[in-house]
């Protein structure tokens, strides 16, 4: 039985890279206009098939399907797919008319890098997420002129194809696997060999019916099956790329292999794969929270919002929040961590679906025996008092769970930002993301030295007053790891992905968003109309929401913006 069923693997691997050989002719021969019209065709399949895309993702994670958390599903699902579709073709329709993705962009500089505002990106921008910005940051040397010209990437030559590139898909944000199968076909002009991770086996029918314009033509052709499926693939003769998300370990496994063999492998330098691999990893994302002046309802909202870095979609994400860096000084620091520890605690209950939750939970308590143990059934993990140190091994171990950490470091002012921008560089694995929270008399207080410590942050997303999950839903930001890893220290992954501007040699993103939700950032003067955010884990009307924003972002029209500022302000 088990020789039949590798010879299975072996054979649904080999017809999918002939479709797939085949399939290259035909995407080479599309005109760009012809390649828009594809990706519109699957962004309207996207939308008309959504409600199923979020049943089999609600299945998945055992959500009930009445509660507010269906809402990250749908933001985290169809919404972005169909945002990311939406962007890409109208790319692909500039390239086509003999311009820029970028001829109507709006340009700035920030620390000697030419920037590139992401969001608002338009009028609805303006409107669903008022206060809240993104710029991407051009690697240093990059010029307007050279941003202008290089935006489109392959797409420059669309009949010179790339060969067949391999996506091993994610299994806890479901929109990543058909992002990245995107990315890989546009980016680089490859066709796809979509493996999908068994976690989201059940999203197979929704995802063959998205992707049925692709799969005809022959350009993506979506596999399933275990670790020895995706071997078949990423080392199979006539695949020309690998590109994955998940896990510094699994990417080593990968790449290297396992055992003995693989350090000797890595020593030498001689990798298993003879292609190149891009990554998406994971990482310990902190939160560095800057000491000021805050009012109680500063206070509850910001704990709110770590709770959220922490706990979006049962902490299950390769971008959570993991280490919270707090000053010893701050006269509100026990206030602050008291409101945390409830935020924490009183989160909505959700089942530890993803595999092995459960044994990385008592893994932690088992490092950290002190630990608070928080929410239904102690299921969530606090753990004060770390010192920033390589040799804390809750900054350097991505636990992909409902674990969180606490950091004091002495000082205030610019001397505690300093030391909490230091620690995040050098002393946390990874460099996928990283979140501030400031007052913004205390960015004001600070000057031009707070834009310095963004510009040393060496992270892929910076988020000020904002999560950097939301630089995975803007369709026109990057997405990935800070530059400079390589294969034999691959930290957060090489590489990016969704930047649907088709930008070229981006350096990082840098979201900004509001202090405090509207009304009171309108009182406090801060000119930011945008309530409590959807993606708030205490957010009552999500579901709603995140259903609106799906329709929304598969046909934009003004005429659907009252119904979701409606639902926002319910949250």
């Amino acid at each position: 039985m088990a020789s039949t069923t590798a010879d299975q693997s072996i054979a649904a691997v080999d017809r999918a890279i002939v479709d797939l050989t085949e399939g290259e002719r035909r995407w080479a021969a599309l005109s760009l206009t012809e390649r828009a019209d594809l990706l519109d065709t699957v962004r309207d399949l996207t939308v008309a098939h959504a409600g199923e895309w979020v049943d089999a993702a609600i299945t998945i994670k055992k959500l009930d399907p009445t509660s507010p958390l269906v809402g990250e599903e749908w933001m985290s699902g169809p919404y972005a797919f169909a945002g990311g579709l939406g962007v890409v073709a109208q790319s692909l329709r500039a390239l086509a008319a003999g311009d820029s993705p970028l001829a109507g962009a709006t340009f700035g500089e920030a620390s000697g890098h030419i920037t590139v505002q992401a969001m608002p990106a338009g009028l609805n921008d303006m409107l669903l997420l008022s206060g809240f910005s993104a710029q991407v940051w051009l690697q240093e040397g990059v010029t307007r002129a050279d941003a202008l010209r290089d935006a489109g990437l392959a797409q420059h030559h669309p009949e010179q194809t790339g060969g067949v590139g391999v996506v091993l898909g994610a299994g806890n944000i479901m929109s990543i696997a058909p992002l990245d199968t995107l990315y890989e076909l546009v980016a680089f002009n490859r066709v796809v060999a979509l493996k999908l991770n068994p976690v989201t086996d059940a999203l197979l029918p929704t995802f063959q019916t998205v992707f049925a314009p692709l799969i005809e033509l022959g350009a993506v052709r979506i596999l399933t099956g275990g670790a020895d499926v995706g071997k078949l693939l990423v080392e199979h003769t006539r695949v020309a790329h690998v590109h994955m998300t998940g896990s510094a370990i699994t990417h080593d496994a990968i790449v290297w292999g396992t055992g003995p063999e693989a350090a000797e492998r890595k020593k030498a330098g001689t990798p298993l794969l003879s292609v190149p691999v891009t990554s998406e990893l994971g990482g310990v994302s902190p939160t560095i929270v800057l000491p000021g002046k805050w009012s109680r309802a500063d206070i509850e909202f910001q704990a709110a919002h770590v709770a959220t870095q922490r706990l979006h979609n049962g902490g299950y994400n390769c971008v959570a929040s993991q280490s919270v860096i707090v000053s010893a000084d701050w006269p509100q620091r026990d206030e602050f961590l008291a409101a945390l520890k409830k935020a924490f605690d009183t989160a909505p209950a959700r089942p530890a679906y993803y595999p092995g939750s459960d044994s990385r939970v008592d893994g932690a308590v088992a490092t950290y025996p002190e630990a608070g143990r928080f929410g239904p059934g102690g299921g969530r993990v606090l753990v004060e008092g770390l010192a920033a140190s390589k040799d804390e091994p809750l900054l350097t171990t991505e636990y992909f769970a409902p674990v969180l950490g606490v950091v004091e470091l002495p000082g205030v002012g610019a001397e505690f930002a300093r030391a909490a921008v230091d620690a995040a560089n050098t002393q946390f694995a990874g460099t996928l993301g990283v979140n501030l929270i400031a007052h913004p008399k205390t960015i004001r207080e600070l000057g031009a030295t707070f834009d310095d410590l963004i510009a040393e942050l060496r992270y892929g997303t910076i988020a000020v007053n904002a999560w950097t999950g939301l630089g995975f839903l803007t369709p026109t930001a990057t997405w990935g790891a800070f530059p400079g890893h390589t294969i034999d220290d691959v930290q957060s992954g090489i590489g990016v992905v969704h930047n649907a501007w088709l930008i070229n040699r981006p350096e990082r993103t840098v979201i900004r968003g509001p202090f405090r939700p509207a009304p009171r950032s309108v009182i406090h003067a801060e000119w930011a109309l945008s309530p409590k955010p959807p993606w708030f884990v205490n957010n009552r009307s999500s579901a709603t929401t995140g259903r609106l924003l799906a329709q929304f972002a598969g046909a934009p029209s003004l005429a659907k913006l009252p119904s979701i500022v409606v639902s926002a302000l319910k949250g």
